[in-house]
This record gives C-alpha cells, structure tokens and sequence, in this order.
C-alpha cells in the first residue's frame, strides 16, 4: 500500500495525524514540568524530545504553535528552567492525562494524579514517579516557519537515575530503567533490548558488545 501525499492531505484532520505520526516510528515518550511565576507548577506530555549533542550536553523539544495560550513556553521563558521527566510502565496512564486542556491555573501533578518533587535546589518541578529525571536550563529557540512550530533548546543541568541503569561505559540501560516509547499520538510501548553493537568501522563486521 501506498499513500501519496495528495492523498494524506485527503485524510480526515485526525486520522492524517495519527497516520502521520506514527509512520516516523517509535518516539520518546517524556513529560516536561514547569513553573509559573506564582509558583504553579504544570506538566505536560511531549513525544518530540531530542538528543542535540553531548559536549555541551543538549536537548530539544518542539512546541506546537503558539496561536493558543501554551503554558510551557511561558513557564520556561519566564523561569529560565525545565524538567524532562522520562515516562514508564508505571505511570504512562497519569501521562497520558497531563494533554488534556486544564486551566492555567490547574496543576497537572495533582489533575493527573503524579507527584511534584524538586531536586538538587532546581526550581523547576520533577514527576516523582519518573524513572529518569534531567534538569534544563533554557538556552534558545528557532521559529519553524514551515509550520509555525518552535524548537526549544535546552542545556542538561543534571540527570538523576537509579544507579544499577548505569552502564561501565556510560551507557544507560533505558529497558532496566522500565522507559516507555510512543507511537501516533497515543500507543505506549516498553521497548525490549535487542543488542548493542561495537563501533561501525569500514571492513569489519559490528560485534555484540553485551
């Protein structure tokens, strides 16, 4: 089966964005935590969440536009700071809740019953329940002019794991952490490890590195 792209554009409005969604493959799947300048706190499901580089060590997220109040930018422009919390088999239900429309005003934590926690005097809230919690600082954002969306850059502060995920070499085994993945807009998957491979040279055969 093929579908061009006059005939994704024929699509109904949510069956193109499921279908859309879904073709890239699985996504990460984290819930971003803000605060406002009154001190409520808000929390919001992302499947968009990037690996930009490791020295220095950043992140990216895309923001829908802004043609509605979008309480996250707002947050993190005015606070300078976010939490990217990692979404598990646990939880993924009370993330899934944090994308209904609440007022302002409503706290996510308390609406979709997760809990608020601050970490390593950060003053940005972390979900509790997360099994991977990365502290951010606001660091800059480009317009997407193709759809009007904006990609938030972020500087990774600190993360915070249980100890047993981490690898000799660095490597974080996100299937021992119980991290969840997402597809379209609203199927949560756990990820099974398949194998970790030694570094791609030319001539030589990738080896298991287990």
């Amino acid at each position: 089966m093929i579908l061009t792209r006059s005939d994704i554009d024929a699509l109904p409005s949510r069956k193109r964005a499921h279908f859309v969604n879904s073709c890239v493959g699985y996504k990460s799947a984290n819930l971003i935590g803000t605060k406002d300048e009154h001190g409520v706190s808000n929390l919001a499901v992302f499947s968009s969440v990037i690996h930009l580089g490791s020295n220095p060590p950043l992140l990216g997220f895309i923001l829908r536009p802004r043609t509605v109040i979008r309480n996250t930018y707002d947050n993190l422009r005015s606070s300078g700071v976010f939490t990217v919390n990692h979404i598990s088999e646990e939880n993924y239900k009370q993330a899934h809740q944090t994308s209904a429309k609440y007022a302002p005003e409503v706290s996510e934590f308390e609406s979709a019953g997760l809990t608020e926690e601050y970490l390593n005097d950060f003053d940005a809230p972390f979900a509790k329940e997360s099994p991977i919690k990365i502290g951010c600082r606001y660091i800059n954002e480009y317009y997407l002019e193709e759809n009007e969306c904006t990609l938030i850059i972020g500087g990774i502060e600190f993360v915070q794991f249980d100890e047993s995920i981490l690898n000799d070499d660095g490597w974080l085994n996100l299937e021992k952490s119980g991290t969840a993945v997402v597809s379209g807009l609203d199927a949560y998957s756990i990820p099974a490890l398949l194998d970790r491979l030694s570094y791609a040279e030319p001539g030589s055969e990738p080896k298991s590195i287990l």
